[in-house]
């Protein structure tokens, strides 16, 4: 039963790391491996490529005029991809880049269009080099992620259209709050559209008002598309070995969030809600995200479509309504552009914290991630906060570890009767099985008493690893001494090296097994799974760390107080 108790357990652990496994399919945008969806959750939808009806609205936005291929060079569009060129006014304005500075942002607007086409932000640092600022938003001959906005259902003004942008300051002074941005396009088919981008101190999300003005003599009633366009490469410096979710996501009430890979939308796989009154339209990478987000009770369709070679766009369209001929109606939207903080996202809209995802162990990581940051706010480092919670957690689940490392001092001292009687019995597998069952039963020793408080504790670990993988808090944030990034691997491994020495120590501690080659397991097993977090961020190393350290200071004091002396139980491999 000492065997069968060991095996359940490393059964547990490997679970466990299936489970994670699975979990970080998912959370890149692959099918899982494990638990797949049923075959009808994942359906051809026509509306996701250039093909749909024109009167959805999504056929007739316009393709972006840059594409990447792989390599990242330019590409010619897609043939039979087309759209309305919209057109020219008499004299083609100078198409002009203007750069707009607030206490959070240096921006790039294109005069074409009046897209943002670069989003710097001055308060995340780039992983890879740290002395410049993080680049979200970029146009560049490597890079494609924009967000454009314009109108459909006629000859009107696009995000390729030429526009003229109106004078004003370009950067948010001290004491200022405010700063707006205006672009004005000419008439074309009877419309004009006035694009306004108001940015406030301190804040992720531009105010975007789309003015719509009738220079025509008979009432119009246009559509206006929002829509964020990249290409479909990963991220910048992004880890290869715990690479994260980059793409296209969607949320409504009828649906909930989803997310979309690029390949899926390549072949034609996806199923979102179309039509909605509520929700929003994301791009996602790790630590943050960008969407476009409507007032609730506003009608619009979703969209997701291939534009170009390596080149995506996921949006909204809305219908401005009839507008009379002078008249001017107004459609107001806001872009979200920034790292995903959580209370600020569920302070713009409801689900766009989703985009921060957690995947099936949300209702567990939400609390712990609140708890975290409630440390935070006492302790001013991440790092200790970190290590606070994990303590927090070795308290909360005392009891149970307590009875877990009893019953496993229960089992080590009556070891050596178990060893000496299968010894004795080995020719007789019956007798040696009976003469077990009374041992256990004389001493009271339940052999499967450590394996349920180690079940009920794993979610609530698993849950803590996502809430530190996705945290953006983590980014650039320090420890102590050469710890400077908890978001990355330890420079000089020396976290990876101590958790290594922590999970042989807590084998040591354990009773050998009789069985040799469950003795050998008992060592490679930690040895293999130690070889990760040479990979993972600091972050997470330190909280395996701290949580071995508290379960082997438990197990010590608990088998001392037993009568049961702890021993070290060295590997013999011979």
């Amino acid at each position: 039963m000492n065997d069968i108790r060991r095996t359940i357990l490393w059964v547990i652990f490997g679970f466990a790391i299936v489970l994670l496994w699975d979990k970080w399919q998912i959370h890149n945008g692959k099918n899982p491996t494990f638990f797949p969806s049923p075959s009808g959750a994942v359906a051809t939808a026509p509306a996701a490529t250039a093909s749909a009806p024109a009167s959805a609205g999504m056929a007739a936005v316009p393709v972006a005029s840059t594409s990447l291929n792989a390599s990242g060079q330019g590409a010619a569009a897609v043939p039979g991809q087309k759209a309305p060129t919209p057109a020219s006014p008499a004299a083609p304005a100078v198409r002009e880049s203007l750069e707009v500075t607030t206490d959070v942002y240096r921006l790039t607007f294109d005069s074409e269009g009046g897209s943002l086409t670069r989003a710097e932000l001055l308060q995340h640092a780039d992983m890879a080099d740290k002395t410049q600022n993080f680049l979200l938003f970029d146009e560049s001959a490597k890079r494609v992620y924009v967000a454009q906005t314009g109108l459909i259902g006629g000859n009107y003004p696009t995000h390729k259209t030429a526009m003229k942008a109106m004078p004003g300051p370009r950067s948010l002074k001290e004491g200022e709050n405010e700063l707006s941005i205006r672009f004005e396009s000419p008439d074309l088919g009877g419309l004009k559209l006035v694009k306004t981008w108001t940015l406030k101190r301190g804040t992720y999300d531009i105010a975007v008002q789309h003015d719509v003005v009738n220079t025509s003599s008979a009432a119009l009633s246009p559509q206006l598309y929002l829509q964020l366009v990249r290409d479909g490469n990963k991220p910048p410096g992004e880890s290869s070995f715990y690479s994260t979710f980059t793409g296209p996501a969607v949320y409504t009430d009828a649906k909930k969030y989803q997310k979309i890979e690029f390949k899926d939308i390549e072949n034609n796989q996806v199923d979102i809600q179309k039509e909605s009154s509520n929700g929003y339209a994301a791009m996602v990478q790790h630590y943050f995200a960008s969407a476009w987000l409507l007032a609730d009770g506003v009608q619009r369709e979703l969209f997701m479509r291939k534009v170009d070679t390596n080149l995506y766009s996921v949006g909204m369209i809305t219908a401005v309504g009839s507008i009379e001929p002078g008249a001017t109606k107004s459609v107001q939207a806001r872009l979200f552009a920034g790292p995903q903080i959580e209370k600020t996202l569920e302070s713009l809209t409801p689900g766009l914290e989703l985009v921060k995802d957690y995947g099936w162990l949300t209702i567990l990581a939400k609390p712990l991630y609140w708890l975290l940051d409630q440390l935070h706010k006492l302790l001013s480092n991440w790092g200790w906060s970190i290590v606070a919670l994990v303590v927090l957690l070795k308290v909360a689940f005392y009891w149970l570890n307590a009875k877990a490392y009893a019953s496993m001092a229960k089992m080590k001292a009556v070891n050596p009767k178990i060893m000496e009687m299968r010894e004795r019995l080995k020719d007789n597998p019956q007798q040696m099985q009976q003469e077990m069952m009374r041992i256990y039963r004389e001493e009271k020793v339940n052999p499967m008493g450590g394996c349920l408080p180690i079940m009920i504790q794993i979610p609530v670990f698993i849950a803590l690893y996502w809430v530190l993988l996705s945290s953006v808090e983590m980014r650039n944030a320090p420890w102590i001494g050469w710890i400077h990034d908890l978001s990355t691997p330890d420079p000089f491994f020396i976290l990876p090296l101590l958790m290594t020495a922590s999970s042989l120590l807590q084998t040591a501690l354990n009773p050998a097994p009789p069985d040799p080659m469950q003795a050998k397991m008992m060592w490679i097993m930690p040895l293999i799974f130690s070889v990760m977090f040479f990979f993972f961020p600091a972050g997470l190393v330190m909280y395996w760390l701290t949580n071995n350290i508290l379960s082997i200071a438990q197990q010590w004091i608990i088998n001392t107080r037993m009568g049961v002396p702890p021993q070290f139980n060295l590997p013999k491999f011979s």
